[in-house]
């Protein structure tokens, strides 16, 4: 397994970038940047800004580069095709040149939404069809790279969960606020499944694939199956409000207008090629939610004294 004394962190100011810069820490000189800064650590920088990413990464002279860096948001992208584009496809493309340039790996972190929902679970070499402005122009920074950066690793996750209820953005957090705000019935859908992906497993296991010193494209995600209802059930259990707070099972046009982006009826996916690699270090989704629902615990405890 390689090893990385310096290494570059581009979109580290979010939910994975904070697992991502802490599992880099452990081994190697971290300098790490963001769009919009939320710590002083962090260093502004637009990756759609070829010459301003350049100059920045440079500068550090890694041996590794991680380009987290994406608008995740589907209605933003949606609402936003320029913007999605920009980070997206042309920040994938920017970083791949820089990192040919420097002749170090690159990582890009694609999703399990380039794919159609066609399939139940989907391997590592199906065809992607992507539904969304966020899911094709994730899909143009993947071929970039696949196709013209030499070291590559392209790691698709599924349904991210980390961060906490600071800096989770997406459904576990969702779910949790709405516990906070007083609801005792949440609505969750059924008909919209996927593989939830621990930010700090997924960040333990790209240091391992970059070690390797492999190139390819990787599905990267915990272990397990489930629909979105399937998560909040598991969510509300292991805060241990299974008799006061209910999760009510809907299908997907119970949230049609506030959700308008098309979602793919499956993104479940199977990580067989680093199984076969014997570089899969995922947990089944279920136990790392019990790990990860221990900041939400902390945190109600905290808002009950």
């Amino acid at each position: 397994m390689g090893d990385f004394a310096r290494i570059y962190i581009a979109g580290a100011g979010g939910m994975l970038g904070e697992a991502v810069v802490q599992a880099c820490r452990e081994v190697a000189e971290v300098q790490a940047s963001d769009l919009v800064p939320r710590e002083p650590w962090l260093e502004q920088v637009d990756v759609a800004d070829r010459e301003a990413f350049g100059r920045a990464v440079e500068s550090f002279e890694p041996d590794l580069l991680i380009n987290l860096a994406a608008f995740t948001d589907l209605e933003f992208c949606e609402e936003n095709p320029e913007a999605a584009h920009a980070s997206n496809a042309q920040g994938a493309q920017n970083g791949g040149l820089l990192a040919n340039r420097l002749g170090v790996p690159y990582v890009y972190i694609s999703t399990a939404g380039i794919f159609g929902g066609e399939k139940d679970v989907y391997s590592d070499e199906d065809t992607p069809n992507p539904l969304t402005v966020y899911a094709k122009t994730k899909l143009l920074g993947e071929e970039f790279v696949q196709q013209n950066v030499e070291r590559h690793i392209v790691l698709r996750p599924g349904w991210m969960m980390g961060g906490g209820p600071d800096l989770d953005k997406k459904f576990i957090n969702k779910v949790y606020r709405q516990i906070t705000d007083g609801a005792r019935e949440i609505f969750a859908v059924t008909d919209r499944l996927g593989s939830p992906t621990y930010t700090h497993d997924f960040a333990q296991g790209l240091l391992r694939v970059a070690g390797a010193d492999v190139t390819g494209t990787f599905n990267q995600t915990c272990h397990g199956h489930g629909s979105r209802y399937d998560v909040a059930c598991a969510l509300v259990e292991e805060l241990g409000l299974a008799g006061e707070v209910e999760v009510l099972p809907v299908t997907s046009d119970h949230f049609a207008e506030t959700y308008f982006a098309q979602r793919p009826a499956s993104e479940q996916l199977d990580n067989a090629r680093l199984r076969e690699l014997g570089l899969d270090v995922m947990r089944h989704w279920r136990e790392a939610l019990t790990e990860y629902a221990e900041v939400f615990r902390q945190d109600l405890a905290r808002r009950t004294r």
